[in-house]
């Protein structure tokens, strides 16, 4: 996995934390998977328990999403004598991906999503109940989050090996994890810092859409491996999978 990859999957998580369908509800994340409440513009819980209940819920939603980078890995590899059209195939979707975040286009059957009902895990406690409700994010996904997830899929399944598309996924969740460890602390001194991100969410939402148009186009035209390939000779650590 060359150091390109590993850039567009850390910053699709990264643009997928800060999607609309996302960071609004991370106060809420924040508060189930604590058992806190919100008092005096801030969530008031203890931060060694936050980080720790913070961490497991990050584990949570990584295990199914490198999961499924494992699958659409294997996928890959049974059409492996039809790499160059499954990229194409690919880079096509994930161009259309691009364009609906972008808001080009309004295909509603892009923005369907599955969904748990957190409230389930009520009777659960402690780290467990964190986890499990990262694995509700994961398995229920929002349809931002959807999009990006689904272009980084298509690159694991158009990557060379197994451990390259699981490499792709849990640098995506790594890209998605450390912004919600560092604005649950942040939540903790003011939830004021939601209101001022808040008002960027939608730049963020097309520059997000724009990164997928360009990664569509580069995978399309199998320039992106060419990219990998020649700053992979710049770079100081060898990043292979």
């Amino acid at each position: 996995m060359d150091l390109l990859t590993v850039f567009i999957a850390l910053a699709a998580g990264a643009l997928s934390f800060l999607s609309p369908c996302v960071f609004p509800l991370i106060p809420a994340y924040v508060s189930h998977i604590t058992g806190s409440s919100i008092r005096n513009n801030k969530i008031e819980v203890d931060r060694k328990l936050l980080l720790m209940r913070s961490i497991t819920f990050i584990l949570g939603f990584s295990v199914v999403f490198i999961a499924m980078g494992a699958s659409a890995s294997m996928v890959g590899r049974i059409f492996a004598e039809q790499r160059e059209l499954v990229q194409k195939v690919s880079g096509l979707l994930i161009i259309l991906f691009g364009m609906q975040m972008v808001g080009w286009l309004q295909l509603r059957w892009f923005m369907t999503n599955k969904s748990w009902d957190a409230g389930r895990l009520q009777s659960t406690g402690g780290s467990l109940r964190s986890f499990l409700t990262g694995l509700a994010f994961g398995s229920g996904w929002t349809p931002c989050v959807g999009l990006a997830l689904s272009s980084i899929l298509l690159m694991a399944g158009s990557s060379e090996t197994l451990w390259s598309g699981i490499g792709m996924l849990a640098v995506y969740s790594l890209g998605l994890g450390i912004p919600f460890l560092l604005i649950s602390v942040v939540l903790t001194y003011s939830t004021g810092v939601m209101k001022i991100i808040n008002q960027y969410v939608p730049v963020l939402s097309k520059i997000n859409g724009w990164l997928f148009i360009g990664m569509g186009l580069l995978l399309f035209t199998g320039q992106l491996q060419k990219i990998g390939a020649w700053l992979a000779r710049y770079t100081l650590f060898d990043i292979t999978l």
